[in-house]
């Protein structure tokens, strides 16, 4: 099964782009953000625990983050491939995600990083909030919080990712399209 990773700050287009591949590529599209949302919905006991960190804005705990990574592909062992959308979120959840990966016997095929720049994530993430009916994306001040998150913890994770495994670097400006091709050429 092929692993197609993509990483990016909040607001970039990374559901988007991800939900476009899914179809064109035929790959399961996991976004741990829904999955998280899903949980919570359910009240299952991972759900539940996830709940009290995202009403704060903080990220929930590795550990409960990797048990949820393996339900997640145990559940799609047979797909053809995943595409795994918003971890690892910290340079610990890199190692975390590596090792999920060795234990069921998968690798990350390919790696993607979507760079947009603060002033157009914050101007995305406002138009976002006017149609949204997520509870989490109607705070402005949510919103400044999470690109502090990303800077803070998700920008060196990308880096130590990048030691790892071959990232490559996409401009997330432009058009859908332009950027799902963009992306296509890359995988």
């Amino acid at each position: 099964m092929d692993i197609l990773l993509i990483t990016g700050p909040p607001y970039s287009g990374k559901g988007t782009q991800c939900e476009i591949l899914e179809t064109k590529l035929g790959y399961k599209h996991i976004s741990t953000g829904d999955r998280i949302r899903e949980e919570k919905t359910r009240q299952t006991p991972i759900g539940k625990t996830m709940q009290q960190y995202e009403e704060k804005g903080e990220l929930v705990p590795d550990e409960v983050m990797e048990t949820m990574l393996d339900q997640i592909f145990r559940e799609h062992q047979h797909e053809k491939g995943i595409i795994l959308d918003g971890y690892p979120r910290t340079v610990p959840q890199v190692d975390t995600l590596l090792r999920i990966l060795q234990r069921n016997g998968l690798r990350i095929t390919h790696a993607i990083n979507i760079n947009v720049p603060a002033d157009v994530l914050l101007e995305r993430a406002q138009k976002r909030a006017a149609t949204s009916d997520r509870k989490d994306d109607q705070n402005a001040g949510t919103h400044l919080k999470r690109l502090r998150i990303f800077e803070e913890e998700t920008r060196p994770a990308i880096a130590y990712l990048d030691t790892l495994v071959p990232l490559h670097q996409v401009n997330g400006l432009g058009t859908i399209p332009e950027i799902t091709e963009k992306l296509l050429r890359l995988v």
